[in-house]
């Protein structure tokens, strides 16, 4: 039994002996607020099963086709486009500079290699940017449900 559980039901006993409408709407909002604690304990998230992944695109049209059909293929929960960007780097010896959007890609880090390749072959670029970063930790239900969302076959784990 949960420890608050232990505190909450000699309290309840006791005001169902006095039967006071008074502490009644008291008591089950104390009790709303001790389950919803005890479902968020319960929760776990392992640190580092959930990735960020982030990958640049020349345009709108590109990022919003890549993107859909990242999400429609299940190899992340969801993708941000993130505008107006400017990249600053060395291609071909010589000094680029670009205007690019950046797509921030949730997903499982098990996935990682998969959406890697994915984005390989469905990108413009002839060398895709694919980075990514394990989550440390974040919102519980949030992370929950990336878990929820993004397919896992036979040979990964979660």
């Amino acid at each position: 039994m949960h420890k608050a559980a232990i505190i909450v039901a000699p309290v309840l006993f006791v005001v169902l002996l006095i039967g006071s409408d008074l502490y009644m709407p008291l008591l089950l909002s104390v009790l709303r607020r001790v389950v919803t604690m005890a479902e968020l304990q319960t929760r776990s998230y392992t640190s580092g099963t959930a990735s960020m992944a982030f990958v640049t695109v020349p345009n709108i049209e590109v990022g919003k086709k890549l993107a859909g059909d990242i999400v429609k293929n299940k190899l992340a929960a969801c993708v941000n486009i993130i505008p107006q960007v400017t990249s600053i780097y060395e291609w071909e010896d010589k000094i680029q500079e670009d205007s690019e959007l950046i797509l921030m890609i949730k997903t499982l880090t098990v996935k990682i290699d998969e959406l890697s390749e994915f984005v390989r072959k469905n990108h413009p670029y002839d060398v895709a940017e694919v980075i990514s970063a394990p989550i440390e930790n974040g919102n519980p239900p949030y992370l929950e449900w990336i878990s929820k969302v993004v397919t896992v076959t036979g040979n990964q784990k979660k």
